[in-house]
């Protein structure tokens, strides 16, 4: 059963973990990505913000107000790379942080009920999503992209574990242990 309160507190921890995980690395690491066509740690970032303050805060306030008389509004996925660019990821961290912070306010501010989490509004490619289904989505969004940050992380790495590599799940694109052989390629430093 969906449980807000455990959606709630993932979403919370989110800014927390990514601080954690990136606040003082040289900025090597943070330019990494996992090869051409992949974003580097601090364009995740920019997404993320970006994302904050355009998408699911307001999709479930649509929902609200329309239901599916209204679609979503198509979302640019790489908007948030102008938008912020040349930031730190010091500053990024402490804007998605801040923005975060201001959703959470807004969707304790909806009280949503067990009812409002049926509504359906209209995705412009999947067509009727449900307010259940936008905050779920949330939440993996945010895990998918610390899988993303861990991945890149260790592939920075992949080259030097030699055969510890077996056991390393992350570096394969996997979260848990398993018994592959690791990408031929580590990430990319840009940089």
């Amino acid at each position: 059963m969906f449980r807000f309160d455990d959606s709630r507190a993932i979403l919370q921890a989110t800014p927390r973990t990514l601080r954690a995980m990136l606040e003082g690395l040289p900025e090597r690491l943070t330019l990494a990505s996992e090869g051409a066509g992949t974003w580097n740690i601090s364009q995740v970032l920019c997404h993320l913000a970006h994302n904050e303050a355009d998408d699911w805060v307001p999709r479930i306030k649509l929902v609200l107000a329309k239901g599916t008389s209204e679609p979503f509004r198509p979302f640019d996925r790489e908007a948030g790379f102008a938008h912020y660019a040349g930031w730190s990821v010091a500053r990024l961290l402490d804007e998605f942080g801040a923005l975060r912070e201001e959703s959470l306010r807004t969707l304790d501010g909806l009280r949503l009920t067990p009812d409002d989490m049926r509504l359906e509004g209209l995705h412009p490619v999947f067509g009727p999503v449900t307010i259940e289904q936008l905050l779920a989505s949330w939440i993996c969004h945010d895990l998918t992209h610390i899988h993303q940050i861990s991945r890149i992380l260790a592939r920075c790495h992949a080259a030097y574990v030699g055969p510890f590599a077996k056991f390393m799940g992350v570096l394969a694109g996997r979260g848990s242990t398993t018994s592959s052989p690791p990408p031929p390629h580590a990430a990319k430093l840009d940089g």
